[in-house]
């Protein structure tokens, strides 16, 4: 892969998507108040990034910002540029073509995504008839890309309704149906959290064979870091509606510098011999609404200093920390 511009530093030339400082308010009985503070990341054509963090520190709220499926109430400010295009500016006409064409996404449950009476074939289909191709010839266009990731039986899968499905095949004829627009970028709200853990890794591994394969860009969302760097080619960390830290995926657990990164390692399953006590994060997760006016992280941080709860450090080099704790 080619190299990378730093996200924070010189900006995103080229970039197939980016948030440049996307800061999303919406109203509460004490005013506005935000759910995104400022949010800013490149991905380019072809490249995945694992945007992970706590529940609650708006990496779905990121997601849906890309479609313009934000809270009608909402306040934003900033900017989403999709392939130099602010989407703001998108007229009704341009946003339905960004959602059919050119961006796909994956939520978290499939069967919230399949219309429960209409067959898996019509589902598979939709996107492609709506284009003007043919039945015929979208339904072989739609089996071939369930054969292609792994679905056995598609003449009688693509007769059936999502009932009569289990959650792992729904959620691949779900991500079927994404690749079949041929998208330029797939976004995965945490594709696999319904699933058991075989069928996850199952998942993951489609959706990376297929990027790859289609050279499709990959905006990966989840709470599980070993899921996010065994697909992704960079992670970026988000806490309480901000990204606090950017960096390759192959080196996630030794070149992490922001002390938040640095304790989601240390709390994951299999950092500790078998036995010994896992390491918490100290202190209770917060959303942008309730994070301190300094640094979000302050509150929670064990190396916090009076500096950190009351400016705001900036994303330089990858990290925003005003210690950079090696």
């Amino acid at each position: 892969m080619s190299a990378r511009p730093v996200d924070g530093d010189d900006g995103a030339m080229g970039a197939l998507l980016e948030f440049d400082h996307l800061r999303v308010e919406v109203p509460t009985p004490v005013g506005p108040r935000p759910v995104l503070r400022s949010v800013s990341l490149s991905l380019f054509a072809g490249e995945a990034v694992g945007l992970v963090g706590e529940s609650g520190s708006g990496k779905s709220m990121t997601a849906r910002s890309v479609l313009g499926m934000l809270p009608g109430a909402a306040t934003i400010g900033g900017a989403v540029r999709f392939r130099g295009t602010d989407i703001s500016t998108l007229d009704a006409t341009g946003l339905r073509r960004l959602r059919s064409r050119d961006v796909a996404m994956v939520f978290q449950d499939p069967r919230a995504t399949v219309n429960p009476v209409r067959t898996i074939g019509d589902f598979l289909t939709e996107v492609l008839r709506e284009r003007g191709m043919s039945r015929s010839a979208a339904v072989a266009v739609g089996a071939g890309i369930l054969a292609d990731i792994g679905v056995d039986d598609v003449p009688r899968r693509l007769k059936q309704r999502p009932y009569e499905l289990s959650g792992g095949l729904l959620q691949r004829v779900v991500i079927a149906a994404a690749l079949a627009g041929e998208p330029a970028l797939i976004l995965a709200d945490e594709p696999t959290t319904a699933l058991d853990v075989t069928t996850q890794e199952e998942v993951v591994a489609i959706l990376d064979e297929q990027r790859r394969q289609r050279g499709t860009a990959l905006l990966f969302i989840s709470h599980d870091l070993e899921l996010a760097t065994a697909v992704c080619d960079r992670i970026a960390v988000m806490y309480a509606g901000e990204i606090v830290e950017i960096l390759p995926a192959k080196s996630l657990h030794e070149d992490a510098r922001h002390p938040y990164t640095k304790a989601l390692l240390r709390a994951r399953p299999g950092s500790v011999p078998p036995g010994e006590r896992l390491q918490t994060v100290p202190g209770t997760p917060q959303s942008g609404i309730e994070a301190p006016s300094g640094c979000v992280f302050a509150d929670r941080c064990p190396v916090a200093e009076a500096d950190c709860r009351t400016t705001v450090p900036l994303l330089v080099g990858g990290v925003a920390c005003h210690l950079e704790v090696p």
